[in-house]
């Protein structure tokens, strides 16, 4: 198939985001994707750029969080000069609505946590009823207070995905659509992976498939603890602009709909929606804006979304398979800029970066061993 430096197995935002970062870096990225029957994670996204709240009792999460959505702007430059799509990035902070005042004190515990870690330097506002509707006009009476913070943003994750391919094939990207990968192995000049009908040959290796690092990462011989989470996410029809910050629970978008979220659902590999959690999700969305009880919903979905064994990125340089890497996240949007900017350059060998070491497969080697103990 052609002489590639690297293969990235997987054509999500996680993998696409590394292939743009790639290319960028002047490598030659061969693109391994399996189809639109692929279980994906990006099907599920809010497109909010988040960073408050991050990070909680895990202060590298939320630097690097906070690092990635300072990049963005950097990202936005890059793309619409190689592809002309307006990503519709707008960073005017983001409201975490609350419900009741338990949830309130959560958030503000929280927020007042990552303040301390940051030594003052992380900046959110906690408003009471009067205060978030001087701010947000129409939100609901059901709604109990709100904290704000100007870190946050949100971006048009359909345009993204989008942009990424439109991108990566201008620089040169071979994107393989259709293949799933039967095997890997190791060889002299690198790896060899396997499908049905093809062999690709590279240097080096990247895995970013999402739920599917597990089993390609145990044909490396590594032990990849990626579980799935259920989203479903509603749509509504297209509506006059009125929310003019992306939210928690409710989103409007560039085209006017608005998104309704989020669920957080252990199902296994069920990735339908359910009637229950859409009526949840509407309801609640109702009291935080009450205006939207009356509009129609014109589609709604459910998509698996990665969580690791511990929440937070893994990104792997293989020890016992040198030049290949391991990359996987729940936060494709958010960290698509440090992934493209940062991450990418480090697989690329160009730059050391230390944000990343808090997030290798050591780091669970003691939760694997409390499991078996017990």
């Amino acid at each position: 198939m052609g002489k590639t430096d690297v293969i990235v197995v997987g054509g999500g935002l996680v993998g696409m985001s590394i292939a743009y970062g790639l290319a960028l870096a002047g490598r030659r990225v061969t693109v391994l994707d399996e189809g639109d029957d692929a279980l994906r994670a990006a099907r599920g996204n809010f497109g909010l750029l988040w960073v408050q709240g991050k990070g909680y009792r895990n202060s590298p999460y939320a630097s690097w969080t906070r690092q990635s959505v300072a990049l963005w702007p950097r990202l936005n430059e890059l793309l619409h000069a190689d592809t002309g799509i307006d990503l519709h990035l707008r960073q005017p902070g983001g409201f975490q609505l609350c419900m009741d005042d338990a949830e309130l004190a959560e958030e503000t515990r929280r927020l007042n946590w990552l303040r301390d870690a940051f030594d003052g330097d992380y900046p959110f506002e906690l408003l009471d009823p009067a205060q978030l509707k001087k701010r947000l006009p129409g939100v609901g009476p059901g709604v109990v207070g709100a904290c704000y913070s100007p870190m946050d943003g949100h971006v048009n994750p359909l345009k993204l995905l989008r942009a990424l391919y439109v991108a990566c094939r201008a620089r040169g990207v071979v994107i393989v659509n259709g293949l799933s990968v039967n095997a890997i192995d190791q060889c002299v000049n690198g790896f060899e992976v396997l499908t049905a009908e093809h062999r690709f040959n590279a240097e080096y290796l990247v895995l970013a498939s999402g739920l599917g690092n597990r089993p390609l990462g145990a044909m490396l011989g590594m032990d990849v603890p990626v579980r799935p989470n259920r989203g479903q996410i509603l749509v509504t029809e297209r509506l006059q602009p009125f929310l003019h910050y992306p939210t928690t629970y409710v989103r409007q978008t560039d085209e006017g709909t608005l998104q309704l979220g989020d669920s957080l659902e252990a199902t296994g590999f069920d990735d339908r929606t359910s009637s229950p959690v859409m009526a949840e999700i509407a309801a609640r969305a109702v009291k935080c804006f009450p205006r939207l009880e009356n509009v129609r919903m014109v589609r709604a979905w459910g998509a698996l979304r990665v969580l690791s064994a511990d929440g937070y990125p893994i990104y792997e340089a293989a020890h016992d398979s040198p030049g290949a890497f391991v990359v996987t996240c729940h936060s494709g949007v958010t960290l698509a800029a440090a992934h493209v900017l940062r991450l990418a350059p480090w697989i690329a060998g160009e730059l050391d970066e230390p944000a990343i070491a808090p997030f290798n497969l050591a780091r669970f080697k003691d939760l694997r061993e409390v499991r078996y103990a017990h």
